[in-house]
């Protein structure tokens, strides 16, 4: 289960920046330990990463987008992931996760109204053979059909 997470200070956000500044390739530690600390990249953290090494805020756009597992913002208290890898897609997949984001009212990464679920796409979850695959919080479930999604976006609260 995701925590909610404090709005960060600045002070906050510069010191997690620091810590690994002198690491070499220092961005992904520092992101990771934004997106650790906070349960996101706050957009504070953005201009301060870019000034800190000398990069701009496109590359560093660029890096947090590329990486599926990084967020611009807070997710939900529950995170629900659904593969979207060939082998899923060929046990209906994409059905369901249409199904469930219609149900939810959502896009992609998008957060049920009262915050409890957060939906994302992965790309395999390692379940190629029990497909279709979701991933609730840390939990991987297999063979995921309806009956299954609304048990876990129930048990979510979603």
């Amino acid at each position: 289960m995701q925590s909610a997470a404090p709005t960060p200070t600045e002070d906050e956000i510069a010191a997690l920046i620091e810590s690994n500044a002198d690491l070499e390739g220092p961005l992904l530690p520092m992101l990771h330990a934004l997106q650790e600390s906070f349960g996101h990249i706050p957009r504070p953290a953005m201009q301060m990463i870019a000034d800190r090494l000398n990069i701009t805020k496109a590359e560093l756009h660029g890096v947090i987008s590329f990486y599926h597992d990084f967020r611009e913002a807070p997710a939900g208290k529950h995170v629900l992931k659904i593969c979207r890898a060939e082998a899923c897609q060929a046990m209906g997949g994409n059905a369901l996760a249409e199904e469930t984001l219609a149900k939810l009212g959502l896009d992609w990464h998008g957060t049920t109204i009262n915050g409890a679920v957060t939906v994302e796409p992965v790309y395999c979850l390692g379940l190629c053979a029990c497909g279709p695959a979701a991933m609730m919080d840390d939990r991987c479930v297999g063979r995921v059909d309806r009956r299954r999604m609304d048990a876990l976006l129930a048990e979510a609260g979603a």
